[in-house]
């Protein structure tokens, strides 16, 4: 787990990246000594979610972490803002209202079935010839969602059949540290 001050420095850079975005202005990357906190080693991977007004309205990821976590937070946090296909970019007027929340994921463990995970601890990450889907622990906590829709739930988000786990496809769980600046 990560303190409250680098949770702060973190949500600062993703905040200075969307803002940065949003506004048109040259994105830095803010530095962070992550090798000195353990931040990078910590988790596998990182997702921003960005909320306009308590609306979802961006969640991008990585699943790896192939260089340092301000850097995947940041290009996470730019792509959450205007890169997500499924809403529109984040537009100036919004800004006062963007609400952002990292996920920290923690290494992926197969799961065979629904009786392998806890809701609210747990998520998922669902594949089959070549389509993937995952979904963050605070997913189906949010929708009230019991493992076995959580599990359906993953296979659709892939593309795949809503029973696809039963049927082959490769499951994974995992853990997130998640926090935000304000309640989602």
């Amino acid at each position: 787990m990560i303190g409250d001050p680098d949770r702060t420095r973190l949500l600062k850079i993703a905040r200075d990246a969307v803002t940065s975005c949003v506004s048109g202005a040259t994105v830095t990357e803010t530095p962070l000594d992550v090798e000195s906190d353990g931040l990078a080693t910590g988790c596998a991977g990182v997702f921003v979610t960005v909320h306009v007004g308590g609306d979802l309205r961006g969640c991008i990821g990585r699943l790896e972490a192939a260089e340092p976590l301000q850097y995947s937070i940041a290009r996470c946090a730019i792509a959450a803002c205007s890169d997500d296909p499924r809403f529109p970019a984040v537009r100036p007027s919004e800004l006062a209202m963007v609400q952002l929340e990292i996920s920290l994921l923690g290494p992926m463990q197969p799961a065979a079935g629904p009786a392998d995970i806890e809701i609210g601890r747990h998520g998922l990450m669902i594949e089959s010839g070549g389509q993937r889907g995952l979904l963050l622990p605070q997913v189906a906590v949010e929708w009230r969602w019991d493992a076995e829709t959580f599990f359906a739930q993953t296979c659709s988000k892939a593309g795949l059949r809503p029973d696809s786990w039963r049927r082959g496809a490769t499951v994974w769980k995992f853990e997130a540290e998640v926090f935000g600046d304000c309640e989602t």
